[in-house]
């Protein structure tokens, strides 16, 4: 039998209908030294592809989703979460979902220069847009290669509101930037946690902060005046489902305004990486877990309708829709709530600031 890929979130590569694609491998751009706390990266050296891309900020088209932009400077994700929707995107890059999205990375080494063009547009009207909508923004690659820190760096220039979600501590890097612009109302920072559970989170996020270490970097943004709200997502039946209020406490504690959540859906090509190694990782919780899904999506692993796809129907959605609001309720009720800066835009055009800026 082939060895379990060590600290992997997929157990296996998947097929891709795509036709193959060759990507180099350099291994001198891998990123071993991790924060203390954070686990090392298995056995499996990661690859890093510069792509040219097009553009860099895409429209999001979904009632569900509370932003109208997004911004990936990566494609792939090195934290390798085994439940992350986002896996079913590399298909689009002749790659697989399974091991292919966790190590093989397409780096955007142009986003900055793309984000400068698109924002110069003299059509743009100020709006939030969302960095890592997609895949982590601070994954570890993002230690070496400071993309997100540049485009950080547009945004204050062009004074855009921008949104950061991730697990990742390593944002701290950037409290500087983060700084400058809440000064103006013009950042939101999101942490994704999902589980206190340290056994848990090292096999279901086996490349994350911890979640201690993710707290106690909510705390510093927040004491540096910087808005912060914690996302407890993905809620698995069975596995975290009971968890919600002692994060929400945790969150509130260190300064978070408030919490959202989502509740696991399993499209396209997850329930061959999810379900394996749920399989793998806690065999005892399996059926529990499995048949806790599907009672969330009407008896199947993965329901698409908008308005219900993330938060679910039935009884353990009502459930845990409950724990929310009694969360908000407890911890929340008094925090001040964070709204974005939309009229402090600076319009450039070839490095100049228009006559009236």
């Amino acid at each position: 039998m082939k060895p379990k890929p060590n600290g992997r979130g997929s157990l296996h590569s998947l097929d891709n209908p795509f036709e193959k694609q060759v990507y180099r491998s350099d291994p001198e751009f891998w990123e071993s030294e991790y924060r203390a706390g954070e686990e090392p990266m298995g056995d499996v050296k990661n690859s890093y592809t510069e792509v040219e891309a097009k553009s860099i900020v895409n429209r999001v088209n979904s009632p569900d989703i509370p932003h109208n932009w997004s911004l990936n400077p990566y494609q792939g994700c090195e934290h390798g979460c085994s439940y992350c929707y986002a896996r079913n995107s590399h298909n689009y890059w002749a790659l697989n979902a399974g091991l292919d999205f966790e190590r093989q990375i397409l780096v955007k080494r142009n986003a900055a220069s793309l984000l400068s063009k698109f924002l110069s547009r003299p059509s743009w009207q100020a709006e939030p847009i969302m960095l890592s909508g997609n895949t982590d923004c601070y994954q570890p690659i993002e230690r070496k290669l400071k993309i997100t820190r540049s485009l950080l760096e547009v945004f204050l220039e062009f004074r855009n509101p921008v949104g950061i979600i991730t697990k990742n501590s390593l944002i701290e890097r950037d409290l500087d930037l983060l700084k400058e612009l809440a000064k103006e109302d013009l950042i939101q920072v999101a942490f994704s946690i999902n589980t206190l559970n340290e056994e848990l989170r090292r096999k279901m996020e086996p490349r994350t902060a911890t979640a201690k270490r993710r707290l106690k970097a909510v705390e510093t943004l927040s004491k540096a005046g910087i808005p912060v709200m914690v996302m407890i997502a993905p809620i698995i039946p069975g596995l975290n489902s009971h968890e919600v209020l002692k994060i929400a406490e945790e969150s509130a504690q260190r300064g978070a305004q408030n919490i959202s959540y989502s509740l696991l859906r399993l499209n396209g090509q997850l329930p061959e990486v999810f379900l394996p190694w749920l399989k793998e990782s806690f065999p005892n919780h399996f059926e529990k877990v499995k048949q806790g899904v599907e009672s969330l999506h009407g008896g199947k692993l993965n329901d698409s309708e908008f308005g219900r796809r993330m938060r679910g129907s039935g009884e353990w959605a009502l459930q845990i829709k409950q724990q929310i609001e009694l969360a908000r309720r407890k911890y929340f009720a008094h925090q001040a709530k964070a709204v974005y800066n939309t009229t402090s835009l600076r319009r450039i055009r070839k490095g100049q600031y228009g006559l009236f800026d």
